[in-house]
């Protein structure tokens, strides 16, 4: 049974096992349009159970318009409003929106640079290397980078454009624009919608990795479990050097999240939506108030989109800087940049009849199986890349997507470790300090902003990534590719 305290007592969530990944929570209330659908083991499933995961799954079954189920994955934890690691799919027409299927960090994604390096080849260099990014890419709260700015038209230009506005200033190569979700770019961005609050909060940040749970990693390949598929993403042998970009919008998507729960607050009372939570603020899809907001979101994806690829560019620039050489040398291509927090229009099967649907993704990857259009030309034979970081200093992973995806999570799977503890629980039991030194003693550089935020990023803070994905590979969601290791760890 899942729990939540509710005015004193507590409420039961009540679970039917499908099989040992899946579990289905009944439509044991009227409200409820449809199931929820958990996939977890036991043991993940036991940790939801102690905070109100469960419970908001069966809100978000809640919704109006929702199809099919409620999604819980395998890293699920409680957020604000949806469940962290949730998906939900409304109907276009008739369904609604709602901010807090997509969360606070807007696009907060990862982008993964695959190099011709291996480990032998970086190790005499690899602290100089992790200090000249550690230069180069501003990380930490407020951290902005002084010899970069943009202008409030620049600023306009690029949430429209996406990543081409800055490959067409020099911040990048032509190409990698094909290998982001969204090519980089949601078509629907609309700056006229995002306040000027949000604006003055983004002009500064552009290029920045934040804080919190961001990070940039010097990785190698630990272990290839498909060759095939490794080799079509530009992965070719174990101990091979990768890099890993971990971030999103900044305060320019949390702030067009904050002004835009206003606004659906307001909606709620308007279009006389019933809801359990406050927090579910939502509006009908094909009302202003949520055209609106998807049209500021998109600007947010975008940002967030810029904001790897400009990070890319300086890790890029990082490794001429150390070695003397250009950048190409070293491969430093883009395999994939795929966004965990985002909603937008696609096709699903639903009951058999193709629908038009709202995908909210909190916390969730999507993963696309082979064939489909919105996979690069160039994977759309194996499918898509999904990239799965693990927590600081523990492995991150490159999985598949599949057409199991598809069939039972509207293309979703997990999109990280999930946490175990909350951040302020995590800076009681552990010091910075001791998880440097720690770090350090297993051979893994790291260079911090913050020693507090080392403590709150502790392993033992994070649910087993290497779990979450195999959860993910037994369901069928998406399948291992690839698994890595830190070398090397920049954090805010």
């Amino acid at each position: 049974m899942g729990e939540r305290e509710s005015r004193g007592a507590v409420e039961q969530v009540p679970l039917e096992k499908v099989n040992d990944y899946m579990w289905r929570i009944p439509k044991y209330k009227p409200q409820m349009k449809v199931p929820g659908m958990v996939f977890a083991s036991r043991a993940l499933l036991e940790k939801m159970q102690t905070d109100r995961t469960l419970w908001q799954c069966t809100n978000v079954a809640q919704l109006p318009g929702i199809y099919k189920h409620a999604v819980t994955l395998p890293d699920g934890h409680e957020g604000y409003g949806f469940p962290i690691g949730g998906v939900a799919a409304t109907d276009y027409e008739t369904g609604v929106i709602s901010p807090g299927g997509v969360g606070y960090d807007i696009n907060c994604g990862v982008r993964l640079l695959s190099t011709t390096l291996v480990e032998k080849d970086i190790r005499p260099r690899l602290s100089v290397l992790a200090e000249t990014i550690f230069r180069n890419v501003p990380s930490g709260l407020g951290s902005r980078r002084k010899d970069f700015t943009v202008s409030s038209r620049d600023l306009e230009s690029l949430v429209v454009e996406g990543v081409q506005w800055l490959i067409d200033r020099g911040l990048g190569w032509q190409g990698d624009a094909e290998h982001c979700e969204e090519n980089g770019h949601m078509a629907s961005a609309n700056p006229d919608k995002v306040s000027t609050t949000a604006k003055s909060r983004g002009i500064t940040q552009i290029g920045t990795l934040g804080s919190g749970n961001h990070f940039l990693e010097i990785q190698k390949v630990d272990k290839i479990f498909s060759p095939r598929t490794a080799k079509a993403f530009g992965i070719e042998q174990e101990g091979q050097v990768m890099v890993m970009i971990h971030c999103g919008s900044r305060g320019y998507g949390h702030q067009v999240c904050s002004d835009y729960l206003r606004v659906m607050e307001h909606a709620v009372q308007k279009y006389k939506i019933s809801l359990p939570d406050r927090e579910l603020a939502c509006a009908p899809g094909s009302s202003v108030e949520a055209r609106d907001y998807i049209e500021a979101m998109a600007c947010a994806v975008n940002y967030a989109f810029c904001n790897r690829q400009a990070i890319m560019h300086w890790v890029r620039q990082s490794f001429q800087q150390v070695y003397g050489t250009d950048a190409e040398k070293f491969g430093l291509k883009l395999v994939y940049d795929v966004a965990h927090n985002i909603a937008k229009t696609e096709e699903h099967d639903i009951d058999g009849v193709v629908k038009k649907v709202w995908v909210h993704r909190k916390g969730a990857t999507r993963a696309f199986p082979a064939g489909h259009r919105d996979v690069p030309a160039d994977y759309r034979s194996e499918g898509q890349p999904v990239l799965i970081p693990g927590s600081m200093g523990t492995s991150s992973w490159v999985l598949v997507g599949s057409q199991k995806a598809m069939d039972l999570t509207f293309g979703s799977t997990a999109h990280g470790a999930g946490r175990m503890m909350s951040r302020s629980a995590a800076k009681r039991q552990y010091w910075g300090s001791d998880i440097k030194s720690g770090l350090e003693k297993r051979g893994i550089v790291v260079r911090a902003a913050s020693m507090s935020v080392l403590a709150e990023e502790a392993d033992p803070a994070y649910k087993n990534v290497d779990v979450v994905a195999d959860v993910s590979d037994r369901i069928g969601i998406a399948t291992k590719v690839a698994r890595m290791v830190p070398l090397a760890v920049v954090k805010g």
